[in-house]
This record gives structure tokens, C-alpha cells and sequence, in this order.
């Protein structure tokens, strides 16, 4: 078991935002709170319609820091993964209107950013990632990377802002057993320690985080200097860069030795997940009407051929929804007959009164 927590962050202009006069669009925070210690790092997005990424990734690492400082055992308690994706994007998109309110923003993308966090309560640990960057895991056996960069193709990546963010949140909850350090990385210094094609982290990443042996001063001291000569400095292009180390006190570190340096590329394949999800939709009809079947109920005629075929999870959503469309008819129809009923009154007072004005 660990001693302590040591946590810490840092955050540099890469030389391509100094070169254009632009701002840096990373942010990081780390802190101890709560008895619960959280490292939190954003990469805010680059191009024209993202004028506003700099606020959003500095509002996305105070606010999933607080939040997670504030109610991490209800959030690690929760089984519903899907619940706890959604919440922590709830919380950034309220806090997101705030900023577009009081800056004046029309459109909610200015804000985009990716998002990696860290955070542990006793022996209790919890990942979140979206986006582009990378999270790593150091042990005593080596350095392993514990959720890689979210990119497509043709490198395009996911946003906090997106319409359907939590879908495309990963978070990972497990313990703290077996690990000497966690170090997650925004995609400008991912860039330069992670072959992806062989899935290697280089063991310069062990040796940033071990700075932190000697306290987070020192630590965040050097691998700032670390980022901004080997990484930051190595190229007039280089992007913004953020670093940050959640460092277990008194937990055995990798041998120097044991790292691996070099691996040979993964095997390649031209087969996509696309390609999984259409060949197994016949499966899945045969599955459906086996289930049907079973349950001593008929299969509709509709429901026989593969492209007119629904998941019974589809049907059940789709009759939730035609109650739904429905109730409101009812209700409006009874509005309806008491509104008359309440003019017909009115217009009888009415009379009365002024018949008895009359008299």
C-alpha cells in the first residue's frame, strides 16, 4: 500500500501558437482534496470556429476536478457507467453556457476541448478520457498505456462539446494495487514518447513521472524543463503541451532495465468495426425471433426480413415513445372540456349580473 499521493501538472505554449501570436490552448490542474487526489488535463481545439477552446479546456479541468473532489464515492458507487459519463458531461455543459453567457459566445463548439482525468480516494481509482492524448500506467513490471488517443482516420478526435459526449467517454474504475505512478499527456507531448503502431510508451515517460520522488515542486519543475527543451523546443510546429503525474509515495518503481524501448508494429488488418456490426445484423435478426419463439409469441411478418428487423430493446423504446404521444392527447382533450365548461360559467355570472344590475 502507498504512503502518500503526490499530484502535479504542467502546461506549455507550443512553438506554433508563439509563432502566430496565439494563446495556449492546453490547461492542467492537480490537487488533494476531500481526502480524494485528481489530475486533470485538457487540450482545447485548434482552428478558426474554435476561437473560445482556451476557456473551455480551463473550465473543463477546475470543473471535473471540483466535481470529482466533491463526490467521488457516489460517482465510483454508481454501476451505471453510462449515469456517470452523463453527469460529468451535465456538469461541463452547465458550465459551459455560463462562460458563452457571460462572454458573449453564440455557439457552444468555440469551447471544445478533450479531457483526461485521474482520480483516487484510498484504494479506490477512476479514469476518464475523451479525445486525442494519452493516459499511462507505470508499474514495476514497465510502463503500459491504459487509454490511448481517440482518433479516426483521418485524425480527427472527439470534444467535450460534442452532442453526444458521454457516448464517447471512456471510464475505467478499478484500485490502485500494482501501481507505482499514472502520467496522462495531451497529444503534444503524446506525439513524441507513444509509437502507436506498436503501442509503446518510451521510458522517458517513468523517468518524468519518478521527478516526483523529491516533491511536486521538484517534479513539476522538471518536466517542464524536460517538456520545453526535448519536446516544446525540438520543433518550430510544436503544438501546446500539458503533462500530468498522480505519483504513489513508497510504491516500487520499473526497473530502468525492464523498459522496453523498442516493439515490433501490430499486425495490420483491413477489416473495421464497421464491417463486425453489418455481418453480425442476420445474427442478430435469427437471434430476435429464436428469443420470440421461445417466449411462446409470434414473430411479425415484418420482423422476418433482416432490413425491416428491430431489437427487442428498439420495440420496447419505440412503444415507450407512442404512449408518450399519445398521453398527451388525452390530457389535452380534458383540457379542453373543462375550458368550456369554465366559459359557460363565466358567461352565466356574467348574465346574472347584469340582470341584477337591471333590477
Amino acid at each position: 500500500m502507498y504512503k502518500g499521493i503526490t499530484v502535479g501538472a504542467i502546461t506549455t505554449i507550443g512553438n506554433k501558437h508563439v509563432n502566430r501570436g496565439t494563446p495556449c490552448e492546453d490547461a492542467s490542474f492537480a490537487v488533494t482534496k476531500n481526502d480524494v487526489s485528481v489530475v486533470c488535463i485538457a487540450d482545447g481545439a485548434g482552428g478558426k470556429q474554435y476561437t473560445d477552446a482556451r476557456f473551455g479546456s480551463d473550465c473543463a479541468v477546475h470543473v471535473i476536478t471540483d466535481t470529482l473532489c466533491e463526490h467521488f464515492d457516489a460517482l465510483y458507487a454508481e454501476n451505471r457507467e453510462a449515469a456517470v459519463r452523463g453527469y460529468l458531461m451535465a456538469k461541463l455543459r452547465v458550465a459551459f453556457a455560463g462562460i458563452m453567457e457571460e462572454r458573449t459566445i453564440d455557439v457552444i463548439d468555440r469551447l471544445s476541448c478533450t479531457l483526461l482525468f485521474v482520480a483516487v480516494k484510498d484504494r479506490r481509482m477512476m479514469i476518464g478520457h475523451i479525445g486525442d492524448g494519452l493516459i499511462v500506467r507505470i508499474s514495476p513490471s514497465g510502463v503500459s498505456p491504459i487509454s490511448m488517443p481517440q482518433n479516426d482516420k483521418d485524425g480527427k478526435t472527439y470534444f467535450v462539446t460534442a452532442a453526444h459526449a458521454d457516448n464517447y467517454m471512456r471510464l475505467l474504475k478499478t484500485t490502485v494495487d500494482d501501481v507505482h505512478a499514472i502520467a496522462l499527456m495531451t497529444d503534444g507531448v503524446q506525439d513524441s514518447v507513444y509509437n502507436e503502431e506498436a503501442g509503446l510508451v518510451k521510458p522517458v515517460v517513468a523517468k518524468m513521472a519518478e521527478t516526483f520522488a523529491e516533491g511536486r515542486e521538484e517534479g513539476e519543475k522538471s518536466i517542464l524543463e524536460t517538456v520545453q527543451k526535448y519536446i516544446v523546443g525540438a520543433s518550430n510546429a510544436s503544438d501546446d503541451a500539458s503533462f500530468g503525474v498522480m505519483y504513489f509515495e513508497g510504491t516500487q518503481a520499473p526497473s530502468p532495465d525492464a523498459l522496453e524501448s523498442t516493439a515490433a508494429k501490430f499486425a495490420s488488418s483491413t477489416e473495421t468495426f464497421k464491417d463486425l456490426s453489418q455481418a453480425i445484423k442476420p445474427e442478430l435478426v435469427n437471434a430476435h425471433e429464436i428469443i420470440l419463439k421461445c417466449a411462446g409469441q409470434e414473430v411479425p411478418a415484418s420482423e422476418a426480413e433482416p432490413e425491416n428487423a428491430k431489437t427487442a430493446e428498439t420495440e420496447a423504446s419505440a412503444e415507450n415513445k407512442e404512449e408518450i404521444k399519445k398521453e398527451p392527447s388525452r390530457v389535452s382533450k380534458i383540457s379542453i372540456i373543462i375550458l368550456a365548461a369554465g366559459i359557460i360559467l363565466c358567461v352565466i355570472g356574467v348574465i346574472s349580473l347584469v340582470l341584477s344590475l337591471k333590477g
